[in-house]
């Protein structure tokens, strides 16, 4: 895998879209196994690279999160996609073996005055939310209070030479007024529309348990990469808005984006980790075949 340039001098993949192939890509969290709404993502992306000309379909671990993440669930993932018949291109990409990539692009946003070190614990920011009368809240929950935004350069400095833990925030004002125009985004099927990512306030992109956000590395990775089409749930529709924002900040293309349906159980709830839903290991025992899984997960042979 080759390493990241210094973010000074990027050097990623073309720009120009509609004339590239469709790269995309299937990005599961190796914090359990993967189950039939894993399987509908899956094959979405897959389907759609394979029926393309020159299409690519990567494959990536995102496991950033030391806590929840495990080796073995990583080489289940491997194991249940080749049972489910996807392949991939090239080789997968672990997101944990390139910490200082993210680091990086860190430290290129902190350079710049768009980052800021936040001392608050999640406990104080709900109590704070909490008293608030009208508390505003964005795609994640109640929004940020800025409380240690205006915090000066001593302060942070003594606090985190005092071992203090912090979490890394994006000055969402400062980012917004460091990018040109306003922000969109390409929906396949949908056309263009309009990106708001100040709706998230100032997010987190790293943490002491976990090195850097999802919304960083994910961006981070797309661009590095070389996709040009981002398949995901519709639950991560809105996270558009702050990816299309870090693209714009670090200079990485724009590719065009491509939301599927969620899969549901019987009672309409969608399917999740946190809910057992049957797993493809699962089905698999009970003697389902690869073509009936995949049929279920929505692509009929």
């Amino acid at each position: 895998m080759r390493a990241l340039p210094s973010p000074a001098r990027p050097r990623y993949p073309g720009r120009a879209m509609a004339a590239s192939p469709i790269v995309t890509r299937f990005a599961p969290s190796p914090t359990g196994f993967l189950h039939l709404g894993h399987a509908h993502s899956a094959l979405f992306g897959w389907r759609l690279a394979r029926a393309a000309p020159g299409g690519r379909f990567l494959l990536r671990l995102e496991d950033i999160d030391p806590g929840r993440c495990r080796p073995e669930f990583a080489a289940a993932i491997l194991e249940d996609l080749a049972w489910l018949g996807l392949d991939w291109d090239g080789p997968v990409r672990v997101q944990s073996a390139h910490l200082a990539e993210y680091r990086a692009a860190l430290d290129s946003l902190a350079a710049r005055g768009l980052l800021y070190p936040c001392f608050c614990t999640r406990a104080a920011i709900a109590r704070e939310v909490a008293a608030a009368a009208q508390a505003p809240h964005g795609p994640d929950g109640p929004l940020y209070p800025g409380t240690c935004r205006g915090l000066g350069a001593e302060e942070r400095a003594a606090r985190i030479a005092r071992g203090e833990a912090y979490a890394l925030r994006l000055d969402m004002a400062r980012a917004l007024a460091a990018v040109p125009g306003p922000l969109g985004c390409e929906e396949r099927g949908e056309g263009r529309r309009r990106c708001d990512p100040a709706r998230f306030g100032d997010v987190v992109l790293a943490r002491k348990d976990v090195p850097a956000s999802y919304h960083l590395c994910v961006t981070h990775d797309d661009a590095l990469q070389g996709v040009t089409l981002v398949t995901r749930g519709e639950d991560l529709r809105p996270a558009t808005d702050l990816h299309r924002l870090l693209q714009a900040l670090m200079g990485w293309p724009e590719p065009g984006y491509a939301h599927h349906r969620l899969l549901t159980d019987a009672s309409g709830r969608r399917l999740a980790k946190r809910d057992r839903a049957a797993t493809l290991r699962d089905l698999r025992a009970a003697g389902r075949s690869p073509a009936e899984v995949r049929a279920l997960a929505g692509f009929p042979d």
